[in-house]
């Protein structure tokens, strides 16, 4: 019985959730909403890259946050620490490894619909933004489901599907990930590692939000500028393989992947298919749960904190997934061996061309695993909440769900993961649908906010500005 509920899980997520239909759905909405924006996020592009490298690194004083409790610049690294991860290393390997090269053509592809819906829902998660019992901001697709749709049953949809995933792919599959790689190079049982993983994670979840961000904006910029030295070291020892591979990413993206080695070959169906699946599973556009740590972000105008959304996909898959796409071309391992590992084959192409590689894979996938670990804690903190809020023990729950996580976590680092791989990508999807309804069902709200932001992106407006004018409210609390 076991077995055949994993294998319907399994095709469930290959073929629906994660396969062809959700492909249809992310690219159908991310063209719906460039028509809808007038493509502006690429038409204006130099706006986004401006504002936010040019605040990138900009110290902001707590005394000056005003609506919201941190700065948009601990927000995105909030937001990207939960999407650098395994998915940017282990990930593109996988999508290299079975769809052919052709299939980071199509990642980037789904990259570039992504950072229009990530644009969109990071907009309207700060739009429709409010405060919980204790006077935080809150917000996300639950909200803007709830307040803007007045549909709540689906807004308790996807706090449910939320809170359900952060266990998998937040906790537990994170935590197994950096778990196997520290084992597998410095020989550490996996009990050690676990009760030291879960001891830190607990020690960094009771600060909430506001310690979150702290350890993610220092965390997220050291382990990307880590991980991009040396992989553009890897690329230099491999310069004159570059432009070979690249010319071999759109080849086979349009022609399919001839047998070559242990390489099986790839349809340009099937690398469709994987390189959209996994450029949606690395930069999470349409899943709805980077908008729930932007909407905490001080900012003047929704749209602005927009740009960062945008940023934060441009980042993930056009500039990662595409280095560790050609560190994995050029190495030539992606069709060496059938039996290799996606994390052996990422190690190995780094420990082929760089003196210690081999630990850049380690390092990198215990820093981005650690860091994407407590933010999607705060994920599924704020979805437990919002099913709670009101309730004399919605307060109980939280604290209970803080103690089911860390010890998730635990288990992660000791137990076999295949059953929670599954249920995570399952729940990983479902979030998607109610987010991706509410996002084509408030178009309307998202033309008006663009429209008003980029008529003038460089004024600064007054604190607490109110948009209410330009939002729909249909509440549904």
């Amino acid at each position: 019985m076991f077995e055949t509920i994993m294998s319907f899980l399994a095709a469930l997520n290959t073929n629906v959730l994660w396969g062809i239909p959700m492909v249809v759905l992310m690219i159908g909405t991310g063209v719906f909403l460039l028509i809808i924006t007038r493509g502006v996020v690429f038409a204006r592009f130099n706006v986004v890259m401006r504002y936010t490298t040019k605040t990138l690194f900009k110290r902001v004083d707590k005394s000056e946050l005003g609506e919201g409790s941190i700065s948009p610049f601990q927000a995105v690294c909030t937001a990207l620490a939960a999407t650098l991860g395994t998915g940017n290393i282990v990930g593109v390997a996988l999508a290299v490894a079975t769809g052919g090269p052709g299939s980071i053509f199509w990642l980037w592809l789904s990259a570039l619909a992504g950072m229009v819906i990530k644009f969109c829902e990071v907009t309207l998660s700060v739009a429709y933004r409010t405060r919980n019992e204790r006077g935080e901001i809150v917000g996300g697709p639950m909200y803007y489901i709830s307040r803007g749709l007045g549909t709540k049953w689906l807004a308790v949809l996807f706090a449910i599907f939320g809170f359900l995933a952060s266990f998998g792919i937040g906790a537990s599959v994170q935590a197994n990930s950096l778990a196997g790689s520290v084992h597998e190079t410095f020989d550490i049982p996996f009990v050690v590692i676990g009760a030291v993983l879960a001891l830190l994670a607990g020690l960094v979840l009771i600060g909430g939000i506001t310690r979150i961000s702290q350890i993610t904006e220092l965390l997220v910029p050291f382990a990307a500028i880590f991980y991009l030295v040396c992989a553009i070291a890897v690329l230099i020892f491999n310069a004159t393989e570059i432009p070979a591979a690249i010319a071999q990413i759109f080849r086979d993206a349009f022609t399919g992947t001839a047998a070559t080695g242990g390489f099986l070959g790839a349809t340009v169906m099937y690398a469709c298919r994987v390189g959209m699946s996994r450029g949606v599973f690395t930069h999470e556009a349409g899943m709805g749960s980077a908008p729930i740590a932007h909407a905490s972000a001080d900012t003047d105008h929704p749209a602005r904190q927009g740009l960062w959304g945008t940023f934060e996909v441009f980042f993930d898959s056009i500039v990662m997934c595409t280095i560790t796409g050609l560190v994995i071309i050029t190495s030539g391992l992606w069709c060496a061996d059938p039996m290799m590992s996606e994390g052996a084959m990422s190690s190995l192409a780094f420990e082929q061309s760089i003196p210690g590689g081999q630990y850049v894979v380690t390092v990198g996938l215990m820093l981005f695993a650690f860091a994407t670990l407590i933010a999607w804690y705060y994920y599924g903190e704020k979805c437990v909440e919002y099913l709670f809020r009101g309730r004399r023990f919605g307060r109980v729950a939280i604290r209970l769900y803080q103690v089911a996580y860390v010890a998730m976590v635990f288990a992660g680092c000791v137990a076999s993961l295949d059953t929670v791989w599954e249920l995570a990508d399952l729940f990983n999807g479902l979030m998607a649908i109610p987010n991706l309804i509410a996002l084509i069902a408030l178009a309307p709200v998202i033309r008006r906010l663009s429209a008003d932001f980029f008529r003038d992106p460089d004024r600064i407006r007054p604190r607490n500005t109110d948009y209410r004018d330009l939002l729909t409210f249909r509440d549904g609390e």
